[in-house]
């Protein structure tokens, strides 16, 4: 029996990829690419299971689906550090160092 290729099984591996990589963007687009890879992975999971012997490349499938799962975590922490450091440090302190250094100080004390 011939068996084919899941039909996302490399659009899902890439986009985990992406979501690690691109999680320090601000955490928007690794959060999306995350989100993304795991529609994916669930669709070619699906069909997988309907029939297994007919597919061979389920460990990309896999490997790209724990990658999203890391990729989605990383951008959410990277958010909620965003979200920190603007509200204990504030917008204009991202971006005047000395204003920062004096803010954290004061944070610190």
């Amino acid at each position: 029996m011939n068996q084919q290729k899941l039909p996302n099984a490399t659009a899902v591996l890439v986009l985990g990829i992406v979501s690690i990589v691109s999680c320090c963007c601000y955490g928007i687009p690794g959060l999306i690419t995350g989100i993304i890879g795991l529609v994916l992975y669930k669709k070619d999971n699906d069909l997988y299971q309907q029939n297994p012997t007919l597919y061979s490349d389920y460990n990309n499938l896999k490997t790209g689906r724990i990658l999203s799962i890391i990729g989605i975590v990383l951008s959410v922490l990277y958010i909620l550090y965003l979200i920190f450091a603007i509200a204990f440090i504030g917008f204009d302190a991202l971006s005047d160092p000395e204003l920062m250094q004096e803010r954290i100080r004061d944070l610190q004390n």
